[in-house]
């Protein structure tokens, strides 16, 4: 559905051990590791929708989305508890533990959080357990 969905960061060393552990359940793996540009790429194969996180190109503080959230999809709730504990041991932050959001709809089962450098995060599973 997109190309790409990029955040910034402003210490990329403390950002890939934070996605490299992430996205481990979701079966997304490090692509491109370009530590002399500032940059790493995520995904399940080249030429697919990729995740990059980076120093932004004006040389700025990376700062964070008000608003923004990106979230992705997990094929069971099981990978959305790994996704979530994995993101708390690397610095990640809360902003809502696994569980079901029926206020979405009745299979939601989703668990919300903040990179180290505060982007907001979604894991989520729409299918019913």
């Amino acid at each position: 559905m997109y190309s790409h969905a990029t955040v910034g960061t402003n210490d990329l060393k403390k950002s890939k051990a934070f996605y490299d552990a992430v996205f481990a359940p979701l079966g997304v793996k490090p692509l491109y590791d370009l530590p002399e540009d500032g940059w790493a790429g995520y995904g399940t194969k080249e030429g697919e929708s990729m995740f990059w996180v980076g120093s932004p190109y004006n040389k700025e503080a990376a700062t964070f989305g008000n608003g923004v959230t990106i979230a992705f999809n997990a094929t069971s709730r099981k990978i959305v508890d790994t996704f979530y504990a994995a993101a708390m041991a690397q610095g990640g932050t809360d902003e809502g533990a696994p569980g079901l959001r029926p206020h979405y709809h009745p299979n939601c089962y989703a668990a919300y959080l903040r990179d180290p450098d505060g982007n907001k995060l979604c894991c989520v599973c729409h299918i019913p357990e």
